[in-house]
């Protein structure tokens, strides 16, 4: 784990293909992109939900000030879910923020959405 960034320490990274065999196993998965990047196609779970961590604005992406209230109405403190997004940064702060706050068995997918598809794993698109 890097120590690069306070927010992240705790937090438990694992591959794309340990978060497949986790959300099979009934994790709920939590992604953080922006609305219009889920939109273009997001990991296939059972459980999913997609809460921005970023918005994107005419000035570049703004951090969503709501990310933590929005997360705790739909998850528990002891719900058992994998925090994704693009590449794995904006993950892994993300899922940093939320178990300095209480969350217990949050679990960040390294290398995002795009080591996803790169190891040929299900991919949903939303219906049009």
């Amino acid at each position: 784990m890097s120590s690069r960034d306070s927010s992240s320490a705790g937090v438990v990274t694992v591959d794309v293909l340990t978060a497949k065999k986790l959300l099979d196993s009934g994790y709920a998965f939590l992604d953080v992109r922006t609305v219009e990047e889920f939109q273009e196609g997001h990991v296939a779970a059972e459980k999913i939900v997609n809460i921005p961590y970023f918005f994107s604005s005419p000035n570049g992406r703004v951090k969503n000030d709501r990310f933590l209230e929005e997360v705790s109405a739909v998850f528990k403190k002891d719900d058992y879910f994998i925090v994704g997004c693009g590449g794995g940064g904006r993950s892994l702060v993300a899922a940093g923020e939320l178990v300095n706050i209480g969350f217990k068995n949050v679990k960040d997918m390294g290398g995002g959405f795009e080591a996803w598809v790169a190891n040929g794993l299900p991919v949903s698109y939303p219906k049009a």
